[in-house]
Protein backbone atom coordinates (compact mmCIF):
# COMPACT_ATOMS: atom_id res chain seq x y z
CA UNK A 1 0.00 0.00 0.00
CA UNK A 2 1.29 3.46 -0.74
CA UNK A 3 2.10 5.37 1.88
CA UNK A 4 2.75 9.75 2.65
CA UNK A 5 5.07 10.98 5.23
CA UNK A 6 5.20 13.94 6.66
CA UNK A 7 6.40 15.81 10.05
CA UNK A 8 3.35 17.33 11.35
CA UNK A 9 2.82 20.75 13.01
CA UNK A 10 2.18 19.93 16.72
CA UNK A 11 3.14 21.00 20.56
CA UNK A 12 5.52 18.26 19.84
CA UNK A 13 8.04 16.76 17.69
CA UNK A 14 6.45 14.23 15.42
CA UNK A 15 5.92 11.38 12.66
CA UNK A 16 2.99 10.91 10.34
CA UNK A 17 2.29 8.16 8.03
CA UNK A 18 -0.48 7.37 6.35
CA UNK A 19 -1.92 5.74 3.70
CA UNK A 20 -2.19 7.74 0.27
CA UNK A 21 -5.75 6.58 -0.06
CA UNK A 22 -6.76 7.97 3.57
CA UNK A 23 -7.94 5.76 6.02
CA UNK A 24 -10.76 5.94 8.70
CA UNK A 25 -8.72 4.76 11.44
CA UNK A 26 -5.57 6.59 13.20
CA UNK A 27 -3.52 5.21 16.19
CA UNK A 28 -1.11 7.10 18.07
CA UNK A 29 2.58 5.49 18.56
CA UNK A 30 4.50 6.07 21.83
CA UNK A 31 7.54 4.44 22.07
CA UNK A 32 9.11 3.34 25.85
CA UNK A 33 12.21 4.70 27.70
CA UNK A 34 13.94 4.70 24.75
CA UNK A 35 12.74 8.50 24.05
CA UNK A 36 12.73 7.41 20.38
CA UNK A 37 10.24 8.70 17.62
CA UNK A 38 8.91 5.59 16.48
CA UNK A 39 8.93 5.94 12.81
CA UNK A 40 9.08 2.37 11.69
CA UNK A 41 6.29 1.02 13.58
CA UNK A 42 4.20 3.76 11.92
CA UNK A 43 5.29 3.35 8.67
CA UNK A 44 4.09 -0.70 9.27
CA UNK A 45 0.82 0.44 10.42
CA UNK A 46 0.21 2.84 7.77
CA UNK A 47 0.99 -0.08 4.95
CA UNK A 48 -2.04 -1.94 6.24
CA UNK A 49 -4.50 0.91 6.38
CA UNK A 50 -3.82 3.23 9.60
CA UNK A 51 -2.78 6.50 9.83
CA UNK A 52 -0.08 6.39 12.48
CA UNK A 53 1.04 9.46 13.94
CA UNK A 54 4.44 8.88 16.22
CA UNK A 55 5.80 11.33 18.16
CA UNK A 56 8.40 12.43 20.73
CA UNK A 57 7.27 12.62 24.19
CA UNK A 58 9.98 13.41 26.45
CA UNK A 59 13.22 14.95 26.05
CA UNK A 60 12.13 17.15 23.25
CA UNK A 61 12.41 20.90 23.01
CA UNK A 62 9.64 22.23 25.70
CA UNK A 63 9.52 18.72 27.06
CA UNK A 64 10.95 17.32 30.70
CA UNK A 65 14.55 16.00 29.78
CA UNK A 66 13.43 12.21 31.45
CA UNK A 67 10.10 10.50 32.11
CA UNK A 68 9.08 12.85 34.90
CA UNK A 69 6.26 14.85 35.03
CA UNK A 70 5.30 14.45 32.07
CA UNK A 71 1.64 15.92 31.17
CA UNK A 72 -0.91 13.55 29.71
CA UNK A 73 -2.27 16.37 27.72
CA UNK A 74 0.90 15.75 25.37
CA UNK A 75 -1.53 12.83 24.94
CA UNK A 76 -4.91 13.25 24.36
CA UNK A 77 -2.99 16.30 21.81
CA UNK A 78 -2.11 13.89 19.42
CA UNK A 79 -5.78 12.19 19.78
CA UNK A 80 -7.11 15.52 18.85
CA UNK A 81 -4.64 16.00 16.16
CA UNK A 82 -5.60 12.51 14.27
CA UNK A 83 -9.45 13.30 15.21
CA UNK A 84 -9.08 16.52 13.41
CA UNK A 85 -7.21 14.89 10.77
CA UNK A 86 -10.56 12.52 9.59
CA UNK A 87 -9.42 9.11 11.41
CA UNK A 88 -13.12 7.87 12.90
CA UNK A 89 -11.47 5.43 15.38
CA UNK A 90 -9.12 6.47 17.53
CA UNK A 91 -6.26 4.18 19.08
CA UNK A 92 -3.05 4.57 21.25
CA UNK A 93 -0.13 1.93 20.86
CA UNK A 94 2.46 2.08 23.27
CA UNK A 95 5.35 0.40 24.56
CA UNK A 96 6.69 0.00 28.46
CA UNK A 97 6.10 3.31 30.11
CA UNK A 98 4.44 4.37 26.43
CA UNK A 99 1.90 1.26 27.17
CA UNK A 100 1.58 3.09 30.79
CA UNK A 101 0.53 6.56 28.95
CA UNK A 102 -1.25 4.94 26.85
CA UNK A 103 -3.40 3.47 29.09
CA UNK A 104 -3.78 6.58 31.42
CA UNK A 105 -4.57 8.59 28.20
CA UNK A 106 -7.26 6.71 27.57
CA UNK A 107 -8.94 6.63 31.04
CA UNK A 108 -8.70 10.41 30.74
CA UNK A 109 -9.97 11.21 27.15
CA UNK A 110 -13.08 9.59 25.97
CA UNK A 111 -12.22 9.98 22.41
CA UNK A 112 -9.54 7.34 22.46
CA UNK A 113 -11.64 3.94 21.18
CA UNK A 114 -9.17 1.22 21.71
CA UNK A 115 -5.58 0.84 23.62
CA UNK A 116 -3.00 -1.62 22.58
CA UNK A 117 -0.50 -1.46 25.32
CA UNK A 118 2.65 -4.30 24.71
CA UNK A 119 4.43 -4.96 27.77
CA UNK A 120 2.42 -2.84 30.25
CA UNK A 121 2.18 -2.20 33.97
CA UNK A 122 -1.00 -1.97 35.82
CA UNK A 123 0.35 1.16 38.32
CA UNK A 124 1.70 4.39 37.78
CA UNK A 125 5.39 4.63 38.41
CA UNK A 126 8.04 6.88 39.66
CA UNK A 127 10.25 9.00 37.40
CA UNK A 128 12.64 7.59 35.26
CA UNK A 129 15.33 10.29 34.91
CA UNK A 130 15.70 14.09 35.80
CA UNK A 131 12.40 15.97 35.90
CA UNK A 132 12.54 19.92 34.07
CA UNK A 133 14.72 21.05 37.14
CA UNK A 134 17.47 18.55 36.38
CA UNK A 135 16.64 16.32 39.29
CA UNK A 136 15.61 12.81 39.63
CA UNK A 137 15.61 12.07 43.46
CA UNK A 138 13.11 12.71 45.62
CA UNK A 139 11.19 10.26 43.08
CA UNK A 140 8.37 12.14 41.68
CA UNK A 141 5.25 10.66 39.46
CA UNK A 142 6.32 9.98 35.73
CA UNK A 143 2.85 12.00 34.50
CA UNK A 144 0.67 14.85 35.75
CA UNK A 145 -2.99 15.35 34.69
CA UNK A 146 -4.01 19.29 34.32
CA UNK A 147 -1.21 20.52 36.71
CA UNK A 148 -1.60 17.90 39.28
CA UNK A 149 0.96 14.77 39.70
CA UNK A 150 -0.68 11.50 39.67
CA UNK A 151 -0.38 9.37 43.08
CA UNK A 152 2.98 6.49 42.02
CA UNK A 153 4.98 4.24 43.50
CA UNK A 154 8.74 4.84 44.09
CA UNK A 155 11.89 2.77 43.83
CA UNK A 156 13.42 1.09 46.96
CA UNK A 157 16.76 2.12 46.50
CA UNK A 158 17.55 -0.46 49.21
CA UNK A 159 17.18 -2.93 45.94
CA UNK A 160 20.90 -4.52 44.80
CA UNK A 161 21.20 -6.49 41.02
CA UNK A 162 22.74 -9.79 41.47
CA UNK A 163 24.95 -11.40 38.48
CA UNK A 164 28.19 -10.27 37.57
CA UNK A 165 29.10 -6.30 38.06
CA UNK A 166 29.94 -4.46 34.43
CA UNK A 167 27.37 -5.87 32.14
CA UNK A 168 23.25 -5.32 31.58
CA UNK A 169 21.10 -6.34 34.43
CA UNK A 170 18.00 -7.61 35.00
CA UNK A 171 15.82 -5.13 37.01
CA UNK A 172 12.42 -6.95 36.96
CA UNK A 173 13.61 -7.85 40.80
CA UNK A 174 13.62 -4.02 41.61
CA UNK A 175 9.96 -3.43 40.58
CA UNK A 176 8.86 -6.87 42.59
CA UNK A 177 10.77 -5.23 45.41
CA UNK A 178 9.52 -1.72 45.24
CA UNK A 179 5.81 -3.10 45.30
CA UNK A 180 6.38 -4.92 48.56
CA UNK A 181 7.69 -2.54 49.95
CA UNK A 182 5.45 0.61 49.18
CA UNK A 183 2.35 -1.85 49.16
CA UNK A 184 0.29 0.76 50.79
CA UNK A 185 0.51 3.28 47.29
CA UNK A 186 -0.58 0.91 45.09
CA UNK A 187 -4.69 1.28 45.23
CA UNK A 188 -3.89 4.89 44.95
CA UNK A 189 -1.42 4.33 41.98
CA UNK A 190 -3.48 1.73 39.77
CA UNK A 191 -4.74 2.40 36.50
CA UNK A 192 -8.40 2.15 36.73
CA UNK A 193 -8.19 0.85 33.49
CA UNK A 194 -12.08 -0.53 34.06
CA UNK A 195 -13.03 3.09 33.76
CA UNK A 196 -12.04 3.60 30.15
CA UNK A 197 -14.81 3.18 27.55
CA UNK A 198 -12.18 2.20 25.27
CA UNK A 199 -11.51 -1.55 24.24
CA UNK A 200 -8.03 -3.10 25.62
CA UNK A 201 -5.76 -5.41 23.63
CA UNK A 202 -2.57 -6.58 26.15
CA UNK A 203 0.67 -8.27 24.64
CA UNK A 204 2.82 -9.34 27.16
CA UNK A 205 5.79 -11.81 27.63
CA UNK A 206 6.67 -13.81 30.83
CA UNK A 207 10.31 -13.55 30.37
CA UNK A 208 10.16 -10.17 30.84
CA UNK A 209 13.13 -9.24 32.40
CA UNK A 210 12.79 -5.07 32.60
CA UNK A 211 9.76 -5.15 35.00
CA UNK A 212 6.58 -7.48 35.04
CA UNK A 213 4.46 -7.18 32.52
CA UNK A 214 2.20 -10.48 32.40
CA UNK A 215 1.40 -10.20 35.93
CA UNK A 216 0.38 -6.65 35.72
CA UNK A 217 -1.32 -7.70 32.32
CA UNK A 218 -3.19 -10.00 34.09
CA UNK A 219 -3.91 -7.78 36.96
CA UNK A 220 -5.62 -5.15 34.52
CA UNK A 221 -7.79 -7.93 32.29
CA UNK A 222 -9.05 -8.77 35.79
CA UNK A 223 -10.11 -5.82 36.67
CA UNK A 224 -11.86 -4.92 32.90
CA UNK A 225 -13.26 -8.24 33.05
CA UNK A 226 -14.57 -7.86 36.56
CA UNK A 227 -16.16 -4.40 35.42
CA UNK A 228 -17.85 -6.36 32.05
CA UNK A 229 -15.39 -4.11 29.56
CA UNK A 230 -13.45 -5.52 26.39
CA UNK A 231 -10.32 -7.09 26.88
CA UNK A 232 -7.89 -9.37 25.42
CA UNK A 233 -4.46 -10.61 26.17
CA UNK A 234 -1.68 -12.35 24.59
CA UNK A 235 0.65 -13.65 25.90
CA UNK A 236 3.88 -16.13 25.47
CA UNK A 237 5.96 -17.54 28.06
CA UNK A 238 9.19 -17.19 26.92
CA UNK A 239 8.80 -13.99 25.11
CA UNK A 240 10.61 -10.55 27.07
CA UNK A 241 9.88 -7.13 27.21
CA UNK A 242 10.22 -6.32 23.99
CA UNK A 243 7.80 -7.84 21.13
CA UNK A 244 8.75 -7.93 17.61
CA UNK A 245 5.98 -6.98 15.27
CA UNK A 246 6.15 -8.58 11.65
CA UNK A 247 8.18 -6.47 9.47
CA UNK A 248 9.79 -5.03 12.35
CA UNK A 249 13.61 -4.87 12.66
CA UNK A 250 15.68 -6.33 15.61
CA UNK A 251 16.20 -4.32 17.92
CA UNK A 252 20.51 -3.41 19.01
CA UNK A 253 20.89 -4.78 22.65
CA UNK A 254 20.59 -2.81 25.47
CA UNK A 255 24.53 -2.58 27.15
CA UNK A 256 22.44 -1.65 30.15
CA UNK A 257 19.52 -3.92 31.33
CA UNK A 258 18.54 -7.27 30.31
CA UNK A 259 15.17 -7.82 28.38
CA UNK A 260 14.67 -11.05 28.47
CA UNK A 261 13.15 -13.41 25.89
CA UNK A 262 14.88 -14.33 22.58
CA UNK A 263 14.94 -13.28 19.27
CA UNK A 264 12.50 -15.86 17.96
CA UNK A 265 10.14 -15.74 21.22
CA UNK A 266 9.28 -12.11 20.95
CA UNK A 267 9.36 -12.52 17.17
CA UNK A 268 6.51 -15.23 17.90
CA UNK A 269 4.78 -12.88 20.44
CA UNK A 270 4.70 -10.32 17.82
CA UNK A 271 3.66 -12.34 15.02
CA UNK A 272 1.11 -13.77 17.21
CA UNK A 273 0.00 -9.93 18.44
CA UNK A 274 -0.33 -8.51 15.07
CA UNK A 275 -4.12 -9.77 13.93
CA UNK A 276 -5.79 -8.81 17.05
CA UNK A 277 -3.49 -5.40 16.62
CA UNK A 278 -4.56 -4.62 13.44
CA UNK A 279 -8.08 -6.10 13.68
CA UNK A 280 -8.71 -3.53 17.49
CA UNK A 281 -7.19 -0.69 15.45
CA UNK A 282 -9.05 -0.83 12.64
CA UNK A 283 -12.55 -1.73 14.80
Amino acid sequence: MDIVEREPAGPWEGFLAAPARGADAGVLVLSGSSGRIERERARLLARQGITALAIRWFGGKGQPPGICEVPLETFTSGVGFLRDGGARRIGVLGLSKGAEAALLTAVREPRVDVVVALSPTSLVWCNVGPGRDGADRPYRSSWTWRGRPLPFVPMDDSWTPAGPAGGPVAIRGWYERSERTFAERRPAAAIPVETARADLLLVAGGDDELWPSLPHAERLAERRRAAGRTVRLIARADAGHRPLLPGESLPPPSPRFRHGGTPEADALLGEAAWPHILDALRG
